[in-house]
């Protein structure tokens, strides 16, 4: 199989890690990178080996697949012009800006026949794909999200930054529609939203209770999943991960205390970078195979709980701010 032109638009962080494993990668033919900043585009460019464009027109005409990785509120722009050019793309969390931005960006692919996936790379965790078989509908769901302060990402607020994944990750647990939403949050450095708790209720019962903060002194990320047939405890930073199932009462009582209810069923992640993993769904896509990618219109739906959150936060800071 011939592989695909690809490009990456925006290598930053996050762009410089998409570029270098499009390097790697059997599927893709890395043909060069964009970024506004011609001396960080000719950086990434020059230790992969590759050209830098300076325009970015320049370099989807030469490619037929590309990574949006640009700040949050150029993404429309940039994924509208990917698409305008004929090309897949895959467009960094959140899709867009705005739900129009997204729903437009999402007309636009759905005109063109273009593969259009949004990169919620939490999917493809390996602690949660270790999870996976076992997974049954929970019921009660708790996500913890913390980092340190980053200037990256401080044009947008906490949700649409961290939660979110979250968020993507509550909706592919629970198919029932979306019953409820409760939410409170702060500002504590950036004059946008830092610090963020919400309650996703659903019609079948489910609950989410989903933190986020951007202001922690050190890194975590936590899930913990509470279904019938038992718990789940995951670090999805360590990716690490214990699952407790009940046992069948069937069994008998020849084990005595806790043991005799719940058994103990470590966890092993899978190995390898989510990031490649959900690099190699896109190309799945592309071919038309199954894959795991996260669709345009899931990525819509994410950043509509996520927008609906930041206003319910925003209502309760201005009402805070108001109280005398």
């Amino acid at each position: 199989m011939s592989r695909i032109p690809a490009g990456v638009v925006g290598v930053g962080r996050l762009g410089a890690q998409h570029a270098r494993l499009l390097a790697q990668s059997d599927a893709f033919e890395l043909e060069g990178v964009y970024d506004r900043s011609t001396a960080r585009a000719k950086e990434v460019a020059d230790a992969l080996s590759v050209p830098a464009f300076a325009e970015a027109e320049a370099l989807l005409r030469r490619v037929e697949a590309v990574i949006i990785a640009v700040p949050t509120v150029a993404h429309h722009q940039a994924a509208a012009g990917a698409i305008r050019a004929g090309c897949h793309v895959l467009v960094e969390k959140p899709l867009a800006a705005t739900l129009a931005e997204a729903n437009e960006i999402l007309a636009l692919a759905e005109e063109a026949g273009v593969v259009l996936g949004v990169g919620h790379v939490e999917r493809f965790n390996g602690i949660l794909l270790a999870a996976d078989p076992w997974l049954d509908r929970p019921r009660f769901i708790e996500s913890l999200r913390m980092a340190p302060f980053q200037t990256r990402g401080a044009d947008t607020t906490v949700i649409l930054d961290l939660m979110i994944h979250d968020i993507d990750l509550v909706l592919t647990l629970t198919e029932a529609p979306l019953a409820d939403v409760r939410a409170v949050g702060v500002p504590v450095i950036s004059p946008r939203i830092d610090l963020a708790n919400a309650r996703l209720s659903f019609e079948d019962g489910t609950v989410a209770n989903i933190t986020a903060s951007r202001v922690a002194l050190k890194p975590l990320r936590k899930l913990r999943l509470f279904q019938r047939s038992g718990y789940f405890s995951l670090d999805l930073a360590a990716e690490t991960g214990h699952h407790y199932r009940r046992r069948d009462p069937r069994t008998g009582n020849a084990i005595e205390g806790v043991e005799a209810l719940v058994e103990h069923v470590p966890l092993q992640a899978r190995g390898g970078e989510a990031l490649a993993r959900e690099i190699a769904a896109f190309a799945d896509a592309i071919a038309g195979r199954p894959s795991r990618l996260v669709s345009g219109r899931a990525g819509r739906e994410a950043l509509e709980i996520a927008i609906r959150i930041t206003r319910e936060i925003e209502e309760f800071v201005h009402v805070v701010a108001q109280d005398p």
